[in-house]
Order: C-alpha cells, then structure tokens, then sequence
C-alpha cells in the first residue's frame, strides 16, 4: 500500500536542487515520486523522461517506469536530486 509522502526541498547550488523524500510504505513508484515531487505534470510525461533515459537510480539510468523505490535510494532528473528516506529518518 502506498501513502501519501511529504518532501522537504533544499537548494544544493544555485543551478542544481536537491529534494529529501519520504516514503511512506514500502516503496514508491519511479513514475509517482516524479510526479509527487513536481518534476513532471502527468504520468505520461514521467514514463517519456523515463524511456529517453533521463532518470537515474543509484547512479543508473532507469529503464523501468514503476520501479519500487525505496528509503536509502537516490534518483537524479536532470539537475536534481530525490534523497529518498523513511518515516523514522524524517525527523
């Protein structure tokens, strides 16, 4: 089951950003966190930014639309960063 997460955005440089996201649940969906952190408008934009290989995960590039992210992981889309973290880090 997936909730809803909250997210806190910090400035890393003046060019780039980077986004400490909680995940609530298990994992969240590559294409959700997108969406939930506003970095696209539609889940039809998050899977065409995933399939020209614009997202990374780990330092990867992600092929998977929905791929189950969880605490402890890092996404890159474009020139920011999603710091994925769980409920008992948050604080």
């Amino acid at each position: 089951m997936i909730t809803l997460h909250k997210s806190r955005i910090e400035p890393a440089s003046e060019h780039n950003l980077i986004i400490r996201f909680e995940v609530r649940g298990e994992f969240i969906p590559l294409d959700q966190l997108l969406k939930a952190a506003h970095l696209v408008g539609s889940g039809g934009e998050a899977h065409a930014a995933v399939e020209a290989g614009l997202v990374s995960v780990d330092g990867r590039i992600e092929s998977r639309k929905r791929a189950k992210l969880r605490a402890g992981q890092c996404v890159v889309f474009g020139r920011t960063t999603i710091n994925l973290s769980d409920e008992t880090l948050a604080e």
